[in-house]
């Protein structure tokens, strides 16, 4: 593949769809008047469960997936306007996020029909939650080097080692782990890699929190130590584990919160400056603003890849890379005007002040998460044919 050969379609969204973001929008305003959702003052995804259940009672979990397994057949882009302005909002939606981007697509692309009756459901109501289990101690972003073994076993496996990185396994009720079920083979390090949905109360599982510098414990490592797992929990075919997260990863890389995890920094900026902001800081908040709509195409754009049944891997590599960088530049940005316009100064301005604090010490996260970017641009660099 060549640039010439990467095609991007910008896509507008369609007019009926204002409705929706309106809908959503009102959903916001209600519940912050009820005092049940409280303005964000730390940025990133919020979990409450609550919340999250008040969302599912909307329909806005699980949109696109099919009704027979309690999905609404919603377009990909009905479901993107949901979530940007639940991001744009600050909503805390950390609860059903990765299972509704993810794991729940896992399940319906590669589970079987026993998994899907029992697990989306539950998820499109907000009653489980799931983990994702790829990275683990001593691997960093290695992710073909991870030694978490599944040992064939009467009805099932047996699986011991440790997963890391683990965001609110010690909140949620499941995993899907990516495990080693057979050797690597001497041409691909990739292969005897196989998913399994691992029950995180299920015997010999071990959950010890990660306290970030940001003060929150949102991540986690996880041991097994002869976890037995019944050959019904094996996601997809043995063995083809490497195929299914490469399909995943497109979700996980591709969305809006690769860009909007610092909006409401930005937001609160923007209101703090009132309506004549200087010239120095009308230009900082432009440049800023002309780079997030180049995102959103992006990533706008890679839904409606996702919504015809594409694999866009490259791309999504693509929209993370760039996305998560931008996150950073609003954050050093925002401290540089609310500095140059002596912001921090007023008493009146206390929800800028917590999230400006909360961001500067949460960013570095931000091009991690999800691949780093040395990881990202390797990619992006087999996609395009440069090594």
């Amino acid at each position: 593949m060549t640039l010439s050969s990467l095609h991007l379609e910008l896509p507008a969204l369609p007019g009926e769809l204002a409705g929706l973001r309106r809908e959503v929008r009102r959903f916001v305003a209600a519940e912050r008047a009820a005092g049940t959702l409280p303005y964000p003052d730390k940025v990133g995804l919020g979990f409450s469960p609550d919340v999250s259940k008040r969302i599912a009672a909307q329909g806005w979990i699980g949109m696109t997936w099919p009704k027979k397994y309690g999905g609404h057949e919603r377009s990909a882009l009905e479901r993107y306007v949901v979530t940007e302005e639940l991001l744009a909002a600050g909503v805390p939606v950390g609860a059903h996020w990765i299972t509704d981007r993810q794991s729940g697509p896992v399940l319906l692309k590669f589970g079987t029909e026993e998994q899907r009756q029992e697990w989306l459901p539950k998820i499109v109501r907000a009653e489980v939650a799931f983990c994702i289990g790829m990275s683990e101690p001593d691997s960093g972003s290695d992710l073909a080097s991870l030694r978490t073994s599944g040992t064939k076993v009467e009805g099932g496996w047996r699986v011991n080692g440790s997963k890391l990185w683990t965001t609110n396994a010690h909140r949620v009720h499941c995993m899907i782990a990516l495990i080693r079920t057979a050797p690597a083979e001497e041409k691909s390090r990739q292969a005897g890699l196989t998913q399994i949905l691992i029950p995180l109360d299920a015997p010999g599982v071990g959950i010890r929190p990660i306290k970030s510098m940001v003060g929150l414990e949102d991540f986690n490592e996880v041991h097994f130590e002869n976890v037995f797992i019944p050959d019904g929990n094996v996601v997809g075919a043995p063995g083809n584990g490497w195929n299914q997260v490469s399909a995943e990863l497109a979700y996980e890389r591709s969305g809006p919160e690769r860009w909007l995890s610092s909006f409401r920094l930005l937001a609160e900026l923007v209101e703090a400056l009132g309506p004549a902001p200087s010239d120095a800081a009308q230009v900082e908040i432009g440049r800023l603003f002309a780079q997030l709509m180049a995102v959103r195409q992006i990533s706008l754009s890679i839904a409606s890849m996702l919504e015809a049944g594409k694999t866009p891997n490259l791309e999504a590599s693509i929209a993370k890379d760039i996305g998560t960088r931008l996150e950073q530049e609003i954050v050093r940005t925002v401290r540089n005007v609310v500095q140059q316009e002596g912001l921090l100064a007023s008493a009146d301005l206390p929800a800028l002040r917590a999230l400006l604090a909360s961001a500067q010490r949460y960013s570095p996260a931000f091009t991690i998460r999800g691949g780093t970017g040395e990881i990202l641009r390797g990619v992006i660099a087999r996609g395009l044919g440069l090594r």
